[in-house]
């Protein structure tokens, strides 16, 4: 069987492409979190933070500003009929929205915030991508393997380098 490295190469920068607003809103809070918890402090009725002190209003809408801006230049650069505006709006929300139900479940098995789930932190916000992006119909199986291939790995290079440059406490 004969590998075509242009089609390959075509499929990694179609899923850059569709997943990078989802990028970009889940690496905003890092750097623009604090203020009021999302959870308000509270503990769910296992007695367990709902969220913990990670999760921000502050943080949440910020990354969620971010991806959509960043959807809609890849509106702009790439034409509408292929990134409309509901995709700027649900792709980067959706991405928000994963990434808290990971802290829930995180919280959950006792994880820390700022602890380590491996699998679950590198695509826990790919998966509400992809569930936000169904109304959508712009993702076939193709892309949704590729985007989640080559997320772990720059997911942890991403945090990695945030660790380095002391915006996070952990380098995960």
């Amino acid at each position: 069987m004969m590998v075509d490295h242009m089609e390959i190469t075509l499929l990694i920068i179609e899923a850059l492409k569709f997943i990078f607003p989802a990028y970009c809103a889940n690496a905003t809070p890092v750097l623009a979190g604090g203020g009021t918890r999302m959870d308000f402090g509270k503990n769910f009725y296992d007695g367990k933070r709902i969220l913990g002190d990670n999760k921000t209003f502050r943080g949440f809408f910020f990354g969620w500003g971010v991806g959509i801006g960043v959807g809609l230049v890849e509106g702009l650069v790439f034409g509408f009929q292929s990134y409309p505006v509901l995709f700027s709006l649900l792709i980067p929300l959706g991405a928000l929205l994963g990434d808290l139900t990971g802290a829930f479940f995180k919280r959950r098995l006792g994880i820390a915030p700022g602890g380590c789930l491996p699998i679950v932190d590198q695509v826990d916000f790919v998966v509400g991508a992809f569930v936000f992006s169904i109304p959508l119909a712009m993702i076939n199986w193709e892309l949704a393997v590729t985007v989640l291939l080559i997320t772990p790995p720059i997911h942890l290079f991403t945090n990695f380098l945030a660790y380095k440059m002391k915006l996070k406490s952990n380098p995960w």
